[in-house]
């Protein structure tokens, strides 16, 4: 089966450099590279967004938590579909009036460049350790399936995989991207569908069947109403929504696929378009969930277990799915392999964008775009060695907690981030530049203590709210740095 896995690994990777050189072969300048010529159609980069949505971590946790959590994923997704609202009225329609290569270009116009090169560099800290951390997992779940039972050492994999996406985005960057995203979209939800299908076979029941056993089981329970449960509803939303705003609207790698599109109109119809394609993808990983379920207690298959006995949810669809078939198990690894591409590469190309926009001043309209483009290349090749360095270096300190404390980590930054947009857009202040940087800093490491010791002191655990405690934090800062000129 290891044998076959590579074969069809091989061949998808063949897959993207047929399109690589279809989307590179006129054009590689760094217009193509940054902005993607300003001409991707709207409908490709709202398909191709739910594969950039989808790290490797959503595409095994999603139909895993079913097992624990039911549906109370979905009140979240539809928190989501605000935020989405919100992107495209409040932030599209500033990003495309600037005409921004970076986003964070509108940090230096509002406050300085300071401030400019503060986003930026949190931006680019989040990115690597949660991207790399991201592309860990997936190289790591096909390591222990595949990889290792040739005798395979963890950094091959990972170097395949990274000089991979390097090289098919080193040309032509986000125009490629753009396009290989709507490739990786369809293979993540072949890879769900499949699974699904390839279940109701073997146990001979139909889509309606399967749903219906799925609600008398209790699965399909949408709504939390207990205020003090983490899944309340009202929480789940309001969680969604700010998710959406930061983590997309606030994030070069997101956004810098919907500014590739031709105006502003195509943009948000991008956006809104693919806010609700991610409910009918959701509505599809869960069903995929319910099946996984179902499929265990029909069949009497021994769910995955930890050290204590308690079932791991992210282990679930890979286990049955490498149980079923030799067919799904190499569906499930083509999922992930795509998974995995489709969160590095458009990573790879904003963290490219980032620095050099906002650290190294490229400009759109100079003269000198030959220099630009070595400069550029220079920089992609640099971060991708950056990138396979935190892979690897992470290897062997690997445990579940210290994953969870890196994706932490790097979901802190984003709170400075909102603290710095809603101050930039909501007042008319104007701040020290000078001081944006330690009230940037200074939020998060108040906020990361106090989620760290406030359960010993009151009992009270933090969930997702401790990002908006950052953003006010970081606003409350800068309003004491705030200046009259």
């Amino acid at each position: 089966m290891e044998s076959t896995i590579l074969i069809c690994f091989l061949v998808y990777t063949l897959l993207l450099f047929v399109v690589m050189w279809f989307t590179s072969r006129r054009s590689a300048g760094n217009d193509a590279f940054f902005r993607g010529g300003r001409k991707s159609p709207w409908p490709v980069v709202a398909y191709g967004m739910i594969g950039a949505s989808l790290s490797g971590v959503t595409f095994m946790s999603v139909p895993g938590n079913v097992y624990t959590d039911h549906f109370t994923y979905m009140p979240l997704v539809f928190g989501y579909v605000l935020g989405y609202v919100v992107i495209a009225l409040v932030l599209l329609p500033l990003y495309y009036k600037l005409n921004v290569t970076s986003i964070y270009t509108y940090l230096n116009q509002r406050f300085g460049q300071n401030s400019e090169k503060t986003g930026a560099l949190f931006f680019i800290l989040s990115r690597l350790l949660g991207s790399a951390m991201r592309m860990y997992l997936v190289v790591f779940v096909l390591y222990e399936f595949v990889f290792r039972a040739w005798g395979i050492p963890f950094w091959v994999p990972a170097i395949i995989f990274i000089a991979i996406i390097l090289l098919y985005t080193l040309r032509s960057g986000v125009k490629t991207v753009v396009w290989t995203d709507m490739l990786q979209t369809t293979f993540l939800l072949l890879a769900a569908i499949v699974t699904v299908v390839a279940i109701l076979g073997e146990l001979d029941l139909s889509l309606s069947d399967l749903l219906r056993r799925s609600r008398e089981a209790g699965l399909t329970r949408l709504w939390e109403t207990d205020p003090t449960n983490s899944r309340y509803f009202v929480k789940q939303i309001l969680s969604g929504m700010f998710i959406t705003i930061t983590m997309t609207g606030l994030d070069q790698d997101m956004m810098q696929k919907n500014l590739t599109c031709r105006n502003l109109r195509d943009a948000q119809k991008n956006v809104l378009t693919s806010s609700l394609l991610f409910i009918v993808v959701n509505i599809i990983f869960l069903t995929l969930g319910a099946a996984l379920v179902e499929y265990a207690g029909i069949s009497g298959f021994a769910l995955p277990v930890n050290e204590a006995g308690v079932v791991v949810n992210d282990k679930i669809f890979p286990s049955i799915a490498f149980h079923l078939s030799s067919f799904t198990a190499v569906v499930f690894v083509l999922g992930m392999v795509a998974a995995g591409y489709s969160s590095a590469d458009g990573t790879l190309t904003a963290l490219t964008t980032t620095f050099c926009y906002d650290f190294l001043g490229f400009r759109a309209d100079t003269d000198d775009q030959r220099r630009q483009v070595r400069v550029r290349r220079w920089v992609h090749v640099s971060f991708a060695l950056l990138y396979l360095l935190v892979i690897v270096a992470f290897r062997p300190f690997h445990t579940q907690s210290l994953i969870n404390t890196l994706f932490d980590v790097a979901g802190f930054t984003y709170g400075p981030l909102l603290g710095l947009y809603t101050f930039g857009l909501f007042t008319r202040g104007r701040v020290r530049d000078r001081w944006v940087p330690v009230v940037a800093v200074l939020s998060p490491v108040v906020c990361y203590l106090l989620k760290l010791y406030m359960p010993q002191w009151t009992g009270y655990h933090f969930g997702f709210e401790i990002l908006l405690l950052n953003g006010l934090l970081t606003f409350l800062g800068l309003m004491l740095i705030k200046t009259k000129r």
